[in-house]
Parts: structure tokens; sequence; C-alpha cells
């Protein structure tokens, strides 16, 4: 029988959850309490653009009764990556030295961060993985897990990575990491934006590792998927591989 993963992370330092919201109304509340109650010593961030449907004004009442979590609220909806690199500077300079990345619709369950936490203790990254052993989907069609798992394949053989979930999104960084990727140079915005994360953190050095994580089809609200994020994805890592390959022929990347 396995050993049950430790729930408290004191030697990690202070630990923010990033959970950022477009009309999750529906989910915000149950995410967040599920967070709270599976690690409860962690901070929780809900970086909000401006959600028609009151989802920021939901988070300010959460905020308000408990003192683990923030709110951060955006002027419009600018993509997934803009409001994770906004959640990340936020946090570094509040002091946190461990930022994770949560979706707010459950499909990340928060039951399964004590497992990313405990592998951060020997590594740099550690991704929450859809398709390492002891990984899988739940409730998704046939056609969804197709793009997904053949995206990540994708990307992971056009950008040359070790990693079998290049786009998955429950992930957990140290601050030091993020600080050594040049986030200021990151302009992907949707669903690559993981892609690109990944493969910098590779480039530069620092230590990945996967754990299984079942991924839950959300129940409440609207994907946020769509034909231009996945073309925006396939584009941007297509060009990323044509220019490292051509750099390492030319002799540009010395690494």
């Amino acid at each position: 029988m396995t050993a049950p993963e430790e729930t408290t992370f004191a030697d990690l330092g202070r630990v923010l959850v990033i959970i950022p919201t477009y009309n999750e109304a529906e989910n915000i509340e149950r995410i967040v309490s599920r967070v709270r109650t599976a690690v409860p010593e962690v901070h929780v961030l809900v970086a909000d653009d401006n959600s028609p449907d009151g989802t920021g004004d939901l988070a300010d009442k959460l905020a308000s009764e408990d003192d683990h979590v923030r709110v951060l609220h955006r002027k419009g909806k600018e993509g997934l990556g803009a409001a994770y690199l906004a959640g990340f500077r936020w946090g570094i300079d509040q002091g946190y030295t461990v930022l994770v990345e949560m979706d707010a619709d459950g499909s990340h369950q928060p039951e399964e961060l004590p497992r990313l936490l405990t592998a951060l203790r020997g590594a740099d990254l550690v991704l929450g993985s859809r398709w390492v052993p002891g990984g899988k989907v739940v409730n998704w069609p046939k056609s969804r897990l197709l793009l997904s798992r053949g995206g990540s394949t994708y990307s992971r053989l056009m950008l040359d990575v070790p990693i079998r979930d290049v786009t998955g999104g429950y992930r957990a960084f140290r601050k030091e990491t993020l600080l050594g990727l040049g986030m200021d140079e990151v302009a992907s915005a949707g669903y690559c934006f993981q892609v690109d994360l990944a493969w910098r953190t590779v480039k530069a050095g620092f230590k990945v590792a996967e754990v299984p994580i079942t991924f839950v089809e959300r129940e409440h609200g609207a994907s946020k998927m769509s034909r231009n994020i996945v073309v925006e994805a396939l584009w941007r890592v297509t060009t990323w591989g044509i220019t490292s390959r051509l750099d390492k022929i030319t002799g540009k990347n010395k690494k």
C-alpha cells in the first residue's frame, strides 16, 4: 500500500495557487473551497478577467471571508497566458516561493495538489501529467482526446522536449524557475502558453518532473477552447521548432 502523501509543505516556503477566471461563477466557490481543504496552508489568487457573470464579485466575497484568498482584478479578457503571467508577477512580488497553475473548472483536482508539491522537493517544475503511467482523462469525447494527445506529442517531437504532457496546465513552479525563463519575452496567450513555458524551462536547464493526474472534464460552464486557439498553437510550435533547428545548424544555439 502506498504511503499517504504529506499535506504540510513548510519546507517549500509560501505556496500560491493561481486560478484564472472568466465567467466561472458556477465553479469558483467550489474550487477555492476544495483547494483550501486539500492543502490548508496554501494561498489562492483568483485572477479574474472582468467576468461579466460576476465571478470577480464572488471571489471578493471569498477573500473577505478567508485571509488565504486574494483577488487580482484585470481589465478584460486577454488570454490564459496573460492571466497566469500577471499572477506569477503578483505572487513573486508578494514573496511567494512556489506558484501553482490550476484551472477554475475542476478539471485539475485540488486533491492531487499534494502530489505535485511533494515532487517539487526534487524538481524545479512539476507537471500534472495525463499521459504518463497512472494518468488519465475522464469524460472527454474521443475527438478532444485525440486533439490533446496529438498536440502534446507534436509539440514534444517538434521542440525536442522530454515531457509527455507538454500542453497540460496543472503545474507547480519554483519562483527561481519562473525568474529564469524570461517571462517578459513570453508572447503566447492561449493553448500554446503551456508549451512555451515547458520548452523554456527545459532550454534553461531546469529539472522537470511529471506526476500522474486524473483530468476531469468540467461539469459547469463552457470550455474556453476554440479553433483559433488551436491554430495559434500549431503555428507557434511549428515556427519555434523550425527556428530552433535552423539555429542549431547555423551555430546560433550553443546549447
